[in-house]
């Protein structure tokens, strides 16, 4: 467990934390137009985001893309802790952090078009200048945010989930892992030169857009909706961050929600073998999955996601909004 608690008590002493104490930082008095309000203000909330969540994350998927063991045998990995364990092991605490390069390099470019394209439909859906808007435009705003970012995602997620699932992968004697990689250019690399090119950096686009379209529309409803219900009112200015914390956390939460089963076809699908796939697309992946190991097998690792959106999210809104208002 405190495997699991030290990304959250590293951020808390990262020097990005230093941020949300204001008083460090001159900014008041710069003009910033809302545009450079939210990249800049999602760039620090994305950074706060994957400092907390990276090691939940790198659980997740070694659950997902463990084999399936042979009739009789246990699986690589019996749960979520067991793969904790036999990571630190083998690996090392630096072993929950593997990955991590690929969206720490385009983590502020990610939560920035983010927030930033909501930011921006949120303007083409007043009325007026300042007006609040209603729950289901904002679940318009968030869907759409989720569309552009998906472009971005599918990438990062699948050198991400190469260097993740490699070692889950390697017992399962799939030629997927004769090639070891060095870390997240030798997997872009290597997918440029052996896998189709830049086609080939968005193999899993069209799940991860299943995801990140219904997620995110989702995610920022229920994120607003609590705001609202937490403050009594449409007014959400003055929400303290306890407030802030628990509407982040439990927004993050219902993003696995409403799509997991979608995130494990992308995984899988994005570890697959080039050469000799087991799936010939995102359908075939969700078919196999659930004749082979039935509806539980389409939420595996659901546990450290569930338990790394609530941490990893209610950092990320916090940081967001916390920027956010002191930039005016």
């Amino acid at each position: 467990m405190m495997t699991f608690l030290r990304p959250f008590i590293f951020f808390q002493q990262h020097p990005i934390f230093n941020l949300f104490e204001l008083n460090h930082i001159c900014i008041s008095n710069v003009q910033m137009g809302d545009v450079a309000k939210d990249l800049l203000s999602g760039t620090v909330g994305g950074a706060a985001q994957l400092i907390v969540g990276h090691p939940f994350d790198t659980i997740k998927v070694k659950l997902q893309s463990q084999p399936t063991p042979l009739p009789g045998q246990p699986p690589k990995f019996s749960g979520a802790m067991d793969a904790v364990r036999q990571t630190v092991a083998s690996e090392g605490p630096r072993g929950l952090y593997k990955g991590m390069g690929a969206p720490l390099a385009t983590v502020a470019a990610f939560n920035a078009l983010l927030f930033t394209v909501r930011g921006q439909m949120e303007a083409l859906l007043r009325s007026e200048p300042g007006m609040p808007l209603t729950i289901n435009q904002q679940v318009i705003c968030g869907a759409g945010a989720g569309v552009a970012v998906s472009f971005l995602a599918c990438p990062t997620e699948l050198i991400k989930c190469r260097l993740q699932a490699q070692s889950a992968l390697a017992d399962s004697g799939s030629a997927a892992v004769t090639v070891k990689y060095g870390g997240p250019m030798d997997v872009a690399k290597h997918v440029l030169r052996s896998e189709g090119g830049i086609r080939g950096l968005f193999k899993g686009l069209i799940p991860t857009m299943a995801r990140e379209v219904p997620g995110n529309a989702a995610m920022f409803g229920v994120y607003e909706g609590l705001k609202k219900f937490l403050a009594g009112g449409k007014d959400t200015s003055e929400l303290g961050r306890g407030s802030l914390i628990v509407a982040g956390g439990l927004a993050g939460a219902s993003f696995w929600v409403s799509v997991y089963p979608t995130d494990v076809v992308k995984s899988v699908v994005q570890v697959d073998d080039y050469k000799n796939p087991k799936f010939s697309g995102s359908v075939d992946a969700f078919r196999k999955i659930l004749a082979s190991e039935g509806v539980k097998g389409l939420y595996k690792g659901f546990g450290p996601a569930m338990a790394r959106s609530v941490p990893a999210n209610a950092a990320c809104f916090l940081a967001y909004e916390v920027t956010r208002s002191s930039l005016g």
